[in-house]
């Protein structure tokens, strides 16, 4: 006998009813959309939490203020050399002491496999460029080693100089080391330097970081190349992490070889 219940008809062949009350239906529904809903805001709220802390934290690259005395200073950059050859990217990790005796650190990088190529260590002494793959070294005067980071002759000092955007001389200039040339050195409004010349060879800074006088982008320009330099993070006066970072110990466990000897080296290399 047909009924106008269809539910107990179809109770009384075992089945279950399939009819389901709305209202229940409608508040399940309500209350998973007010849980994504939730869930959304609260990501929401903590991507712009973040947001405002990172607004009012310091910037990434000038890891802190810059400090009345500094005595190191420490960072990462990128670097670019262009020749008639073409173009050559890395990127490099630096380390300065500032006191006398001067003393540096640079180890230089694949920009994009990441891999270390070579490293220099420098003080007022000695310099080496050392190929820590093939476990050896050259060692040359500071000014020859850097010639073969940047593609120009620089001593030290200089190159902490262009780092820190400070120069030891007055009036905008700088004595060059050994070889007695000075540098003649622009300066802004502000005092901050923002170009120089020596010789062929020249500087200016594209732009600084935040107020300061630290130079952000450096631009370099010579004879035989040019270069951009870019600072990516810096920082001051941190406890050295490696205890022998300028130490010279270890060479005693590496090949000492001639520049034209690196040189054949480093053409096998690539």
């Amino acid at each position: 006998m047909m009924t106008n219940e269809p539910w107990k008809e179809n109770s009384r062949k075992g089945e279950k009813p399939s009819i389901v009350i709305l209202g229940g239906e409608q508040s399940l529904l309500s209350s998973a959309a007010l849980y994504s809903v939730l869930k959304f805001s609260l990501f929401t709220s903590m991507i712009l939490a973040l947001l405002v802390l990172a607004g009012c934290r310091p910037s990434g690259v000038l890891l802190q203020p810059v400090p009345a005395e500094i005595e190191r200073i420490e960072g990462h950059a990128s670097l670019r050399i262009t020749t008639e050859q073409g173009s050559t990217r890395s990127k490099f990790t630096f380390l300065f002491q500032l006191p006398q005796p001067q003393q540096g650190r640079i180890e230089v990088s694949d920009a994009l496999l990441g891999r270390t190529l070579y490293q220099i260590i420098m003080d007022r002494e000695r310099a080496v460029f050392v190929l820590p793959s093939k476990k050896v070294y050259w060692e040359g005067e500071e000014e020859e080693i850097i010639n073969t980071f940047l593609g120009f002759r620089l001593n030290l000092g200089e190159m902490i100089s262009l780092l820190r955007g400070e120069w030891a001389g007055e009036e905008g200039e700088e004595e060059s080391g050994k070889n007695a040339e000075r540098w003649n050195l622009n300066r802004d409004e502000a005092g901050r330097i923002v170009a120089g010349k020596r010789g062929n060879l020249s500087f200016e800074v594209k732009e600084f970081l935040s107020s300061s006088g630290l130079p952000r982008i450096l631009i370099f320009q010579h004879p035989l190349n040019s270069g951009r330099l870019k600072i990516l993070r810096i920082d001051f006066n941190r406890p050295v992490k490696k205890k022998k970072a300028f130490s010279f110990d270890f060479l005693a466990r590496y090949q000492h070889v001639s520049w034209e000897e690196m040189e054949k080296i480093l053409a096998d290399e690539h």
